[in-house]
């Protein structure tokens, strides 16, 4: 293990740090269903903020308990303050009690001045608040165009981001192992359990919180990057699953190597050149019947040994199409296994057993948990052929 491996290794080695239950129990996943058509994946909600707490002391006056007064007993509960209009009102009634006949004539004057007055004011504030912003009473006048131009951008770069976020927690939820631990800063984390991942499959990523090592992927959102650097890359998690966003808002998932780099590389040399000798054997069936882009990936080993496995198992006893390997997602890194195929009868079905797609979903879905596929799809080829898309998790 190279200098900065061990320096990782020792951020995650800090106790105390990492979140509860991530010595949980691996747990085999339950066999999955084989939809007539594939189905939308539901959008993850989107992250809940904080809860707002309340300041101390707020609701006081004068430094006193809340709910008294200085001076006077406490108000009544269920009673409203009197409005301005209503203390005006009392007030000129009382005065005019109070004063006689010629007396009246000049209040009543002075308040008809008065309420013109007040009346011309009001309608002033009125036109100055209609003038302002236009967001409420007491809102600061609006922004000059270079900081709307700034607040804009700031914006779009919020939104891209958090829809990147999205975007990574809802891949994770659907093409990561259930087992596997996560490592995320704590915004990613929170989508993530938005997401559907238990709490206990989180490795908050943060300062004075333990390393990336302790983690099998991890999701490199700019505040990962912002703590980690180049290392990250060089070292703790060499090789990108998926990516989504661009720049800043960028959130890639990317696969951890805890021994370092060079022994991940060469862990993954090895496996591609047993999968190339694997994929060329399987190409010597007669059962067998590739398409020339599927012949590629099996002879250059691209193609993941539990998909070669399944593949064998079925061409064993059944003519088998392999029509394709989809292509990895967006900015994966290449040279990474395939865990994705397109697969169909060969053959026409027989009266017995009209369809042949479901026979071949009950062989793989009777498979041993290994090399049983995480998703078996049934799907429609562009010219209209039914077909079967079988994915395994990552790792």
């Amino acid at each position: 293990m190279t200098q900065e491996a061990r320096t990782l290794a020792g951020e995650h080695s800090e106790a105390g740090h990492g979140p509860a239950g991530l010595d949980q129990q691996d747990r085999e996943p339950a066999g999955p269903a084989v939809p007539q058509e594939r189905e939308n994946a539901a959008q993850p909600r989107p992250p809940a903020g904080p809860a707002a707490g309340r300041r101390p002391g707020a609701g006081t006056s004068g430094g006193g308990p809340p709910g008294k007064r200085r001076g006077g007993p406490p108000p009544r509960a269920g009673t409203a303050p009197p409005s301005w209009g209503a203390v005006l009102a009392t007030t000129v009634r009382l005065w005019w009690q109070r004063r006689g006949p010629g007396g009246r004539r000049l209040i009543a004057a002075a308040v008809t001045v008065t309420v013109a007055v007040l009346l011309l004011a009001g309608a002033a504030i009125a036109v100055a608040l209609a003038s302002g912003s236009g967001s409420g009473p007491g809102a600061a006048p609006a922004p000059g165009p270079g900081a709307t131009r700034d607040q804009a951008r700031q914006l779009a770069a919020s939104r891209a981001a958090a829809a990147a976020r999205l975007a990574a927690a809802a891949w994770v939820a659907q093409q990561v192992a259930p087992d596997a631990i996560v490592g995320c800063d704590p915004q990613m984390c929170t989508a993530l359990e938005q997401a559907g991942l238990p709490a206990s499959r989180l490795l908050y990523l943060g300062v004075g919180t333990a390393g990336p090592l302790g983690s099998d992927v991890l999701v490199s959102t700019a505040a990962v990057r912002q703590k980690y650097g180049a290392r990250l890359a060089s070292v703790a998690a060499p090789d990108v699953l998926a990516s989504f966003g661009t720049g800043r808002a960028e959130s890639a998932v990317r696969v951890v190597a805890p021994d370092g780099a060079a022994a991940y590389q060469a862990s993954l040399r090895a496996t591609q050149s047993a999968a190339a000798s694997a994929g060329r054997r399987l190409l010597r069936s007669p059962r067998l019947h590739p398409s020339a882009a599927a012949r590629q990936v099996l002879a250059a080993g691209q193609a993941d040994s539990r998909v070669l496995a399944d593949l064998a198992a079925l061409a064993a006893g059944h003519p088998l199409r392999v029509i394709d390997f989809p292509a990895a997602p967006a900015g994966a890194s290449t040279g990474l296994p395939l865990r994705t195929a397109d697969i169909a009868p060969a053959g026409f079905g027989t009266a017995r057993q009209p369809d042949n797609l479901r026979v071949l979903a009950r062989v793989l879905l009777a498979e041993p948990a290994r090399y049983r596929p995480a998703s078996v799809a049934r799907l429609r080829q562009p010219g209209g052929q039914a077909m079967l898309r079988i994915t395994f998790l990552f790792p």
